[in-house]
């Protein structure tokens, strides 16, 4: 779903479940409309549910991964509204001024449950019956790059994109099928496909186009009111993360983003340091806990401190509580983790450490001295550093930032222990140096409760 469609969604739906809190009210007060109006911080209140279901949709992955089918709807809808009915319970427990009868409450569960199944299964049904919903798309181009944009539109919903199939250079590819849709005509046929087919939206993903890109063509359909997108753009629109095997440097110099403002900076270094020092006192009765718990798991030390390359490519020493076998690197040196249960060197109290993330409570002192930031690119070995840099493109852009305790590649890309996943991970970074900011900052820290409430941690 794309990002405009997925915010319509976000915000129609919570229009319907405050409009499903006032129906509640106003059939508690057998219909009296002035009464309703009336009651004591209503819009507070229903702004309070709104707010207790966007989250536990969002928790229950409604928002990223929709149900297509009509029993999972009912289901993980019904799970959803129990998680917001305990949150609700709790915050009311916590603010009685926001509290609302049982009648009323219990009115408005069913309410919201029921206008949000209603609402989901027309739009399921619209999905699946009404052909003219979102852009109608023209790929031009075969090749890996072309076949990955269309796999991401097809990942998601037709509700922002339709794919109608790709152009291609050599007319004997006409008709092969590539991924879902198939070859549907060479670059000569661009303007006359893209008229009888009503192709609203063409994606330009040509591998080579030195002397190639049918520009004329491409004039002409954008004069005809048809939308023209680089296809390095829309996929990182579409999956949040910037391809490195088609990027060309001049895409990276003239597009927007990577911007640094010196002044937001410093105040968000202060607001980190700040904020560490008090999550530090706060936490430290956990911390003591885990301390235990570490020393009585195997023997060595609590604290783990190891060499990372940070900002501009200074080293720092990297605090964390001690999740493997003391001396767990002394024979094989320097190597990637492996993931979950697969590693024999994580002790069994590391595992549950690691999977709740309590094992990186002590890099609150790396963000209070300003070697961290609460989020960014994650921290790596310079062993690896030197060895990914000479393989990987680009990956030296990742160190333009602080290292995070938590960032966009791991809430999107949950674990890296191969070449190719230190790349893909690379893409979630560069998008996140390129994107940088307060609320996309925000977003991570609740994807990564999200990560840990949910058990799927690395």
């Amino acid at each position: 779903m794309s990002l405009r469609a997925r915010g319509i969604g976000v915000l129609s739906e919570g229009v319907l479940v405050f409009l499903s809190f006032v129906g509640a009210v106003l059939i508690r007060l057998g219909g009296d409309l002035r009464g309703t109006l009336e009651h004591p911080n209503l819009v507070a209140k229903g702004l309070l549910c709104v707010a207790a279901v966007a989250l536990s949709l969002y928790y229950g992955d409604l928002y990223d991964y929709p149900a297509r089918r009509r029993t999972e709807l009912f289901l993980r809808l019904g799970q959803c509204m129990a998680l917001a009915a305990v949150a609700l319970a709790v915050l009311f427990f916590l603010v009685p001024g926001l509290r609302v009868g049982r009648s009323i409450f219990t009115l408005f569960l069913l309410l919201a449950w029921g206008t949000l199944l209603v609402w989901r299964l027309v739009v399921l049904w619209s999905w699946g019956n009404l052909a003219g919903i979102g852009d109608r798309v023209l790929i031009l181009g075969t090749g890996v790059f072309a076949q990955n944009v269309a796999r991401e539109m097809l990942k998601r919903s037709p509700v922002g994109y339709r794919v109608l199939g790709f152009l291609t250079e050599h007319s004997v590819e006409v008709g092969r099928v590539l991924v879902n849709p198939s070859v549907v005509g060479t670059l000569a046929d661009l303007p006359s496909l893209a008229d009888s087919l009503g192709a609203t939206l063409i994606v330009v993903a040509q591998e080579d186009r030195r002397k190639r890109l049918p520009v004329e063509a491409l004039l002409r359909c954008r004069l005809a009111g048809v939308s023209v997108v680089e296809a390095a753009n829309l996929l990182e629109t579409l999956s949040g993360r910037i391809p490195l095997r088609d990027l060309r440097p001049s895409w990276l110099i003239f597009s927007a983003g990577f911007q640094k403002h010196r002044i937001l900076g410093s105040m968000k270094r202060v607001g980190e340091a700040l904020t560490a020092g008090a999550m530090l006192v706060l936490a430290a009765p956990v911390m003591a806990t885990v301390a235990v718990l570490v020393r009585l798991s195997s023997p060595g030390p609590i604290l783990y401190r190891q060499t990372r390359v940070g900002r501009n490519g200074r080293r720092f020493d990297l605090l964390k509580f001690r999740s493997m076998t003391d001396d767990a690197e002394a024979d094989s040196g320097p190597v990637w983790a492996a993931p979950g249960e697969d590693d024999p060197r994580i002790t069994a109290a590391g595992r549950f450490l690691r999977k709740t993330r309590l094992d990186e409570l002590p890099q609150l002192w790396n963000v209070a001295k300003g070697e961290m930031s609460f989020v960014g690119p994650r921290p790596e070995r310079p062993h690896f550093v030197e060895k990914l840099r000479k393989v990987i493109p680009y990956y030296d852009e990742r160190h333009g930032v602080r290292p995070g305790i938590t960032g966009w590649a791991q809430v999107k890309y949950p674990y890296a222990s191969t070449l190719e996943d230190a790349e893909e991970k690379l893409e979630y970074d560069l998008y996140y140096v390129k994107h940088m900011s307060l609320l996309l900052d925000v977003a991570i820290v609740l994807e990564t409760f999200k990560v840990i409430l949910l058990g799927r941690g690395r």
